[in-house]
């Protein structure tokens, strides 16, 4: 492969990726703070759940030993 027909590949795929971009909708910033914390509060409660179930397996198998 030649490296101008590099170039031309790479400037027509970015060329695509700007057109394919401005097509997205995007969330608002009330919708993304929204969701992040979600996300954020979701994963905080599992973490929770885990390391409670976590602490209770270890509690029964401490006292099977």
């Amino acid at each position: 492969m030649k490296i101008g027909n590099f170039f031309k590949k790479v400037i027509t795929f970015l060329s695509e990726v700007k057109t394919e971009m401005r097509k997205v909708s995007w969330l608002s910033w009330e919708q993304t703070w929204k969701y992040t914390l979600i996300v954020i509060g979701t994963s905080i409660a599992v973490a929770i759940l885990l390391g409670t179930l976590d602490a209770f397996f270890t509690w029964i198998i401490n006292k099977i030993i």
